[in-house]
């Protein structure tokens, strides 16, 4: 999430009840996970596995529980429990303000862009020129959407991340993290009906240019997904993932969280991808294999009885 203007770490270092370390005259110019951060950011860990990783990252600021060296220009803001911090800074700088209006006035909405009856749009959208928004699209605050997109009827872009904060103490449970971040459609998007496109956590979560996704799709948090690919019916990509361009998944495809497809492959239909796999290459099965390598092993076991029969019968 980046912050409307810079925010003075000792403003930050208030609302969060923290002590500062270091560049005690810094500002911060937004609040993002590990994987995300850019100079200027804010990041936040409470696990001393952790947080060589965070010090060390691009974040210029340190939400963090324990005091520990701190490389010069940096800053660490210690309180007791960071991801607390988080949600302390999330609602502070994005409350949930909920418009009451079919389109919100601090909306804005292209030229030429169709949008139907019974649609939401929710605060701070942009919606580019010649878009159609279908009867019942819900889009939520701060997304954006690019030129030319087609959403169709009942999908919803930019609900909350599936993303919780696993509590062990007895009994185990889970803290909502709250999402500020946003989703971004690019232009020339197609995209079916009934999908649903979480926003990033703390960034974004982006659907590039001239993809094209059938009925009920579900992508992630922080999923990236490049230009031009295809994507079937009930495809399901966890968070963070990247998809490269021109990929294809066909129907009913999984996709596991944190990984990468690579550049032009193809998934074949009601396939498990666990793992990072190459571009340029098909794939079929769960977990997905080379698809040619997969049919010349379905082959084989078609054939168990046949060699069965022979092995047995030479007894």
């Amino acid at each position: 999430m980046r912050f409307e203007t810079p925010v003075p770490l000792s403003v930050i270092a208030g609302i969060i009840e923290a002590e500062i370390v270091g560049n005690t005259s810094g500002e911060a110019t937004g609040i993002n996970e590990i994987h995300k951060v850019e100079h200027g950011d804010l990041v936040f860990v409470d696990h001393p596995k952790y947080y060589e990783t965070c010090i060390n990252s691009a974040a210029s600021f340190i939400i963090i529980n324990k005091k520990v060296d701190c490389p010069d220009g940096k800053a660490l803001l210690v309180t007791d429990e960071p991801f607390e911090a988080y949600l302390k800074i999330v609602n502070y700088f994005r409350p949930l303000s909920p418009s009451m209006k079919m389109i919100s006035d601090t909306s804005s909405v292209g030229g030429d862009t169709i949008i139907m009856p019974g649609a939401y749009i929710g605060n701070h959208v942009i919606i580019g020129n010649k878009c159609i928004i279908h009867p019942n699209v819900t889009i939520l605050d701060h997304c954006i959407i690019g030129d030319d997109v087609i959403i169709q009827a009942g999908t919803v872009i930019g609900s909350d991340a599936f993303y919780y904060n696993k509590k062990t103490n007895r009994p185990v449970h889970y803290k909502k993290m709250t999402s500020c971040g946003r989703v971004v459609i690019e232009s020339n998007v197609e995209i079916g009906a009934n999908c649903t496109i979480d926003r990033g956590v703390s960034a974004d979560t982006i659907i590039g240019a001239g993809t094209k996704m059938d009925n009920l799709i579900h992508i992630g948090h922080d999923t990236v997904v490049g230009k031009n690919c295809l994507f079937a019916g009930q495809v399901g990509i966890a968070g963070a993932t990247t998809i490269e361009d021109e990929v294809i998944l066909w129907g009913q495809v999984g996709v596991s969280k944190t990984l990468t497809i690579g550049k032009g492959a193809v998934v074949y239909a009601q396939s498990g991808v666990k793992d990072t796999i190459e571009g340029g290459k098909v794939y079929f099965g769960s977990p997905v294999e080379d698809a040619r390598e997969k049919m010349k092993e379905f082959v084989w076991i078609k054939r168990i009885p046949q060699l069965w029969e022979k092995v047995m019968g030479k007894k």
